[in-house]
């Protein structure tokens, strides 16, 4: 073994060792924790159940120019600030997180496959966008268990017709992708999603901000529904009319039929 490859490897060791009890809070700073540190296997790494809630600035500087596959599942992650310190990602597994619709994708011109379950996301035209300008060549996107993915995982009110919705719009902001989720995306699926994808957007409304304003708040744009008109009209304001009516109804599938004479039968 030729003395470079011997240093790199013992680089490796120490680095591990050193991270071996770092874990990276939420205000940055660096606490202990019992589990092991990253595990490098070729360009692999793995950095699991570190309670971070960003990616350690370490992990970039030590592994970021060699690294093709990283695994951050089962922390606590909320931002993917440092992701771009991994200039030949390929492969990026982040289940398990607490990413919501705020994170910013940097660009990962190489990342091909991009697994985010069991996180927070919601805005599922805000992820996409992202991810066709950022990651031009992903062909892999994995989703369950986020609220964007409308499935038994997120919720128990889903079925399969809204989950092919989904699958349809993402496809079609998305073309080059070839898995969704757990399965392959087909050939029919593809055209189908050429044809109705772009009407499969889900708008969802801020809950938070309408439970917040009451009815009868005057910036309030709800009001309650009701047949009569919200004001009186003045008693000698009026635009009706009261006559005699000649007209006879002859046809067979209205109200009208009761109103016809014995002798026009």
């Amino acid at each position: 073994m030729d003395s470079t490859k011997t240093y790199w490897l013992d680089q490796l060791r120490a680095n591990r060792k050193n991270m071996a009890n770092v874990t990276v809070t939420e205000n940055g700073e660096s606490g202990q924790n019992e589990s092991l540190g990253p595990i490098i296997e070729g360009t692999q790494l793995s950095y699991l159940e570190h309670s971070a809630t960003r990616i350690p600035d370490e992990l970039g500087q030590w592994y970021g120019k060699q690294v093709t596959r990283l695994d951050l599942s089962f922390n606590h992650i909320r931002s993917l600030e440092g992701l771009e310190r991994f200039i030949k990602l390929e492969e990026l597994v982040l289940d398990q997180n607490e990413l919501n619709d705020s994170i910013n994708i940097p660009p990962i011109p190489t990342l091909q496959t991009l697994v985010l379950n069991k996180n927070r996301i919601k805005d599922l035209e805000r992820l996409t966008d992202q991810l066709k300008q950022q990651c031009p060549n992903l062909t892999y996107l994995s989703l369950l268990g986020n609220e964007a993915c409308p499935n038994e995982l997120s919720s128990t009110d889903k079925d399969e017709d809204d989950y092919q919705r989904y699958r349809y719009y993402v496809v079609h902001k998305l073309p080059g992708l070839r898995f969704l989720d757990s399965r392959q995306v087909t050939q029919k699926e593809r055209k189908e999603a050429d044809r109705v994808g772009s009407y499969m957007r889900v708008v969802r409304v801020n809950s938070d901000q309408d439970l917040n304003k009451s009815p009868d708040s005057p910036d309030s744009s709800h009001h309650s529904y009701g047949p009569l008109p919200d004001t009186i009209r003045p008693s000698d304001n009026h635009q009706g009319t009261f006559g005699k009516c000649r007209y006879v109804y002859y046809g067979r599938h209205s109200e009208g039929n009761r109103f016809i004479r014995n002798n026009d039968l």
